[in-house]
């Protein structure tokens, strides 16, 4: 991924980026995002993207391991995603889903991740500490609430499903308010002309629907112009 390439990524939102990499592969028919609603800590601030650091934790039932174990696991988690390279996304599946209780996502630990250098966080899971997360680094989760619950890491570094979505470590993932999208490889070296080439097509519908004079005409001349272009 080229810097040009992740500083477009940050500016746009993810429905721009669905649109985008169907026009890079010519078609429709792209599904490699999540399902449902999801919440977004900071829906106003960038869009998360990076390369997914992935784990698994659960919170409803205390780990049946014994401590020593639970306690070199989550170090050893601490530690990968200290490690990973930028840009970075922590994505993480809560094994409780959808009767999730453990708000692992609090300010101590979204402060430490962003520390880390991530960017944001993707779960099915749970958030809570609303108003006092760090800026910089969103969150984008299943639900909110307000207790950690027995929340100990179960699996780190392997496949997880968030929302119908299924991410593996490394994945080139973006998120935002609308949820999140991992971009297929084979496309990577074209997003950047393809949410170029969505953007001004886009604005040639939209720029006719803002005079004052728009009507039916209008529309159907504009429209006519816009399906050329998006060919």
């Amino acid at each position: 991924m080229t810097p040009s390439l992740l500083s477009l990524l940050r500016k746009v939102d993810t429905p721009t980026v669905c649109n985008a990499i169907e026009v890079a592969q010519g078609k429709r028919g792209f599904d490699d995002f999540t399902r449902g609603t999801m919440l977004c800590s900071a829906p106003e601030e960038p869009a998360i993207v990076g390369y997914a650091r992935t784990a698994k934790i659960a919170a409803v039932n205390p780990p049946t391991e014994p401590s020593d174990v639970i306690k070199a696991r989550r170090m050893a988690y601490y530690k990968y995603m200290a490690e990973a390279p930028s840009p970075c996304v922590a994505v993480i599946e809560d094994l409780d889903y959808p009767d999730c209780i453990g708000a692992y996502w609090g300010e101590i630990n979204t402060s430490v991740h962003k520390g880390f250098g991530l960017s944001g966080v993707v779960t099915n899971g749970v958030m809570r500490d609303l108003g006092d997360l760090p800026e910089g680094f969103p969150v984008v989760a299943g639900s909110v609430g307000p207790s950690h619950g027995f929340v100990h890491i179960r699996e780190i570094d392997t496949p997880v499903s968030v929302f119908g979505l299924t991410v593996k470590p490394r994945d080139l993932v973006h998120a935002d308010r609308h949820g999140a999208l991992v971009v297929p490889k084979d496309v990577v070296d074209q997003l950047e002309a393809a949410i170029q080439k969505l953007l001004s097509t886009e604005r040639i519908v939209l720029d006719a629907a803002r005079q004052p004079e728009f009507d039916f005409e209008a529309f159907e001349s504009a429209w006519a112009t816009f399906e050329k272009m998006r060919v």
